[in-house]
């Protein structure tokens, strides 16, 4: 049995660290001495901090429900986990992907994780949205300036995504109004899993992650407060300020992304075959195809994940039949692995 904060040692493997966080029931993540965190499985740890526990007689407390580390990744020792800091006055609240390998998003799991980076307790209910039905993954709280890990995700998984659900309270001591509850869904695309820039450097974990707001900007709330008179006021202003320009010719696109999985095509797809299905997406790249054509587009990149390359090669048929004096080819292994198939409409 381990807890956060625990001193293991790797049983098969050279090395060990601290046990940062639970993933799930039997895999925890581990920092070594290189400050990066990977997953280990409980069964396959040496708890060094328990024999140090058993020789003092010091009886091991139960590990917590659940797992609030800080956000903050600085040095300085009075930024403790749950600490209010200076200037944090704004509700911000973040919902974070972090792969184990942000190079290779899909070759490990993808840790979801809530992030409280305000001076703020922050209470809240997490949910899936699927099928019109809302399913409760977990609820808690995060204290200021803190973060929690809320599930794990595999490539696996990325074949059909829910809706992500939040609901928010948030407040302080001895507070003389009370905030407004933030509800917040997120509907997330599998395809920014295959692109490693999806996943960018950030202050709140020592890997790449992406990053997504739940609040809304503090600015963008404030500006919502003007009443209709000032709003006009500032437009007129600015129309004023503003010289006119000559319109210019609309360049042509250099690149056309086209993202085939069905969710993109169709709000709902309940009820459809898989053959049903392929044919809306097969209609789809027709349509783009012929448009991209007119518009002198450079080259269109369709996106159809890997799967089991069904997809990908009926797109590549009906491109052989249909456009045959254009040449396709696996798009950016980079950008987006092997889910996609450029098409170069015109050189130069």
């Amino acid at each position: 049995m381990v807890k956060i904060g625990d001193r293991v040692r790797f049983l098969n493997d050279v090395g060990g660290g601290v046990v940062t966080s639970f993933v799930n029931k039997t895999t925890v993540n581990v920092e070594g001495e290189d400050g990066f965190e990977i997953p280990y499985p409980v069964s396959q740890l040496v708890n060094l901090s328990e024999f140090e526990r058993e020789e003092k007689g010091i009886e091991q407390e139960p590990a917590p429900e659940r797992i609030t580390e800080s956000v903050k990744n600085e040095p300085e020792p009075q930024q403790t986990e749950g600490m209010k800091l200076a200037g944090k006055t704004s509700p911000d609240f973040y919902f974070c992907f972090v792969p184990d390998d942000s190079k290779n998003p899909l070759a490990g799991e993808t840790h979801l994780v809530l992030v409280n980076d305000s001076n703020f307790t922050l209470l809240y209910r997490y949910s899936h949205y699927r099928d019109e039905k809302y399913k409760l993954i977990t609820f808690g709280s995060v204290q200021p300036n803190s973060k929690v890990n809320l599930e794990s995700i595999e490539q696996n998984d990325l074949t059909d995504l829910p809706d992500f659900v939040f609901q928010l309270l948030y407040f302080q001591d001895n507070e003389k109004e009370l905030h407004q509850s933030v509800a917040k869904k997120f509907k997330v695309s599998p395809v920014k899993f295959y692109k490693e820039k999806s996943f960018q450097p950030n202050v709140f974990f020592r890997k790449n992650a992406m990053v997504l707001q739940i609040t809304p900007n503090v600015l963008a709330v404030e500006l919502d407060k003007l009443t209709d008179d000032d709003l006009q006021k500032v437009v007129k202003s600015k129309e004023k300020a503003e010289a006119p320009q000559a319109p210019s010719r609309k360049k042509s696109a250099e690149v056309v992304e086209v993202d085939l999985h069905i969710q993109e095509l169709l709000d709902d797809a309940s009820g459809l075959s898989n053959r049903e299905m392929l044919e809306i997406q097969l209609e789809k790249v027709e349509s783009e195809m012929n448009e991209a054509i007119r518009s002198h587009v450079k080259r269109i990149v369709f996106i159809h994940g890997l799967g089991q390359g069904v997809l990908k090669q009926e797109v590549a048929k009906l491109l052989k039949s249909r456009f045959s004096k254009y040449y396709f080819q696996d798009a950016s292994f980079k950008e987006y692995g092997y889910g996609a198939t450029m098409v170069i409409l015109r050189k130069g």
